[in-house]
């Protein structure tokens, strides 16, 4: 019997032990249409979670990318007694030298990884509760892997902080934004000055224009031209190019045709003129906090006029007169991030054994990812790490 057959979705009482928990039972869900409903309410108001973890992001993300990657969908459903919804986590599981872990979906796509909770429940969230939730899960899975979890998420603390936790690898900086504040709260005036000096050569462009893409046609447009020019910048920097993965591209075209509100799951941001697309920056938002997901500029001249840093200012001012509280650039700690990005996001790693099995499997997998962090803040490493990968890569 296949492990999808022989896990099926079932439910599971929750222990004894854990009465003082609200949680009353934990569904375990391996289709995603079985799961849609539920998952689309918590993306209601009075829900705390990413807009990476909307499900018309990671059900693509799972059909065309994790599917082939070998990874099963593991959704966790959290009920009350009256068979309430409490929290939903989008897992995957995925089994490898005799181990099965379950990780968040998304798999590098997601900055940022959470459950979807009952913001309620959330605030008053215990170890009784986390307790509850994950003993009826070792009959299926070995160790759990949550990575990439921010500590909070508007101002809410994340339950699953509580949890044994590391540093996660890498940091992500973090614009705060003040709702309605001056411009130059957002970027320094002296900033703002470099940026309209370089803004004059592009200005001068026919149909030179910023804007946020809202037709399917504009933005099937932009993503064509996004993966023509992608592969290029990545080979230029030597780098290895996430979007030709199996999948990848059907994934992200999936998901910025996905209408959402007045915008898209993914939104495209571009700055072009009519001669040729010069920048484009694409993320998710959610009325509070905008999030950069993957972004390129032209290879034309045009790009000795710094015409990401000009779209970023753009994307920046359009968020705070909106009324946003934050932005961020994504992972890592690049030049350009910290022109804008004074801050970091605290972000953490979770390894959780829930087997005898799982315990060694978690040690290693903290160890590793420990290592990966030392590397990444010791430069002279780093560098060699990655001068060696170009060598043999």
């Amino acid at each position: 019997m296949t492990m999808a057959a022989a896990m099926q979705s079932r439910t599971a009482e929750a222990p004894a032990r854990s009465r003082a928990s609200r949680i009353a039972q934990v569904d375990i869900v391996t289709d995603l249409a079985e799961a849609e409903a539920v998952w689309r309410g918590f993306e209601a108001s009075g829900h705390l979670f990413t807009p990476y973890q909307r499900f018309d992001l990671l059900d693509p993300w799972q059909r065309l990318v994790g599917a082939r990657e070998g990874a099963l969908p593991f959704i966790v459903i959290a009920r009350d007694a009256d068979r309430r919804p409490l929290l939903l986590l989008p897992l995957s599981l995925r089994q490898g030298h005799g181990v099965r872990t379950a990780g968040f979906m998304g798999g590098k796509h997601t900055t940022f990884n959470m459950g979807l909770w009952n913001a309620e429940f959330a605030a008053e969230a215990a170890s009784a509760d986390l307790d509850a939730l994950l003993a009826p899960l070792g009959e299926h899975v070995d160790v759990l892997a949550l990575t990439q979890q921010p500590e909070r998420w508007h101002d809410q603390q994340n339950p699953f902080a509580a949890l044994p936790r590391q540093r996660a690898i890498n940091g992500c900086p973090r614009l705060a934004m003040e709702p309605g504040g001056p411009p130059a709260s957002r970027i320094g005036n002296s900033l703002r000055r470099r940026l309209k000096s370089k803004e004059k050569k592009l200005q001068s462009l026919a149909g030179y224009r910023y804007h946020l893409a809202t037709s399917d046609a504009d933005i099937i447009r932009l993503l064509d031209w996004f993966f023509r020019v992608k592969p290029a910048r990545m080979a230029e920097q030597k780098l290895p190019n996430v979007f030709a993965e199996p999948g990848v591209e059907q994934f992200v075209r999936s998901a910025c045709l996905a209408p959402r509100g007045e915008g898209h799951v993914i939104d495209i941001h571009a700055l072009e003129c009519d001669e040729e697309v010069i920048a484009i920056f694409a993320g998710v938002a959610d009325g509070e906090r905008f999030s950069m997901m993957f972004n390129t500029y032209t290879m034309s001249e045009h790009a000795r006029y710094s015409p990401g840093l000009i779209l970023m200012r753009y994307i920046i001012d359009r968020y705070g007169e909106r009324g946003y509280r934050s932005l961020d650039l994504g992972i890592g700690s690049d030049d350009y991030k910290r022109m804008f990005c004074k801050d970091d996001e605290a972000i953490f790693d979770s390894f959780v054994p829930l087997t005898s099995r799982g315990k060694l499997a978690a040690m290693a997998m903290s160890s590793l990812s420990h290592g990966k962090r030392l590397v990444k803040q010791n430069q002279m490493l780093f560098d060699m790490a990655r001068r060696l990968r170009q060598a043999f890569g």
